[in-house]
């Protein structure tokens, strides 16, 4: 189950770094005057930081195999969930908000606007499951 978290934390991971690809190409610091970013950068930056912090917690547990260590990454993995949860929601009021920006005159949208749908679907499924995973580990249910 330990390596099974791995590869979807690690599938997450590009999931996200997608994200926020399309986040810093969509990103205008002198245009956000009229399409600010609901999405405050510290949370962006801690969230994208902790979860790849949390994974190098994770390898480093399934090498060394110290419960102490997955404890530490089930609550790194947990802080990075809320900020996750944080972001999911503010993405959501923008996605409602604004209608379709291709479909319409060229509008000022925020730069969150531009996710595609699946992949934040996706993205979420996987840290989910991930943080399940993680958390069965470290309780010791299911084995290595």
């Amino acid at each position: 189950m330990s390596t099974i978290a791995l590869y979807t934390w690690i599938f997450t991971v590009l999931a996200g770094l997608l994200l926020f690809v399309i986040w810093i190409m969509e990103y205008d610091h002198s245009f956000q005057r009229e399409a600010a970013s609901r999405l405050p950068v510290p949370v962006i930056i801690g969230h994208a930081l902790m979860g790849m912090g949390g994974l190098v917690l994770w390898i480093a547990y399934l090498l060394v195999d110290d419960e102490r260590l997955a404890w530490v990454t089930v609550v790194t993995l947990g802080t990075v969930a809320m900020l996750g949860l944080i972001m999911a929601a503010r993405w959501f009021s923008v996605y409602r908000a604004i209608a379709d920006p291709s479909l319409t005159i060229r509008i000022a949208v925020p730069p969150e606007r531009n996710f595609p749908v699946p992949v934040v679907i996706i993205h979420g499924i996987l840290a989910v499951t991930t943080l399940s995973l993680v958390l069965l580990t470290a309780l010791g249910v299911g084995g290595s």
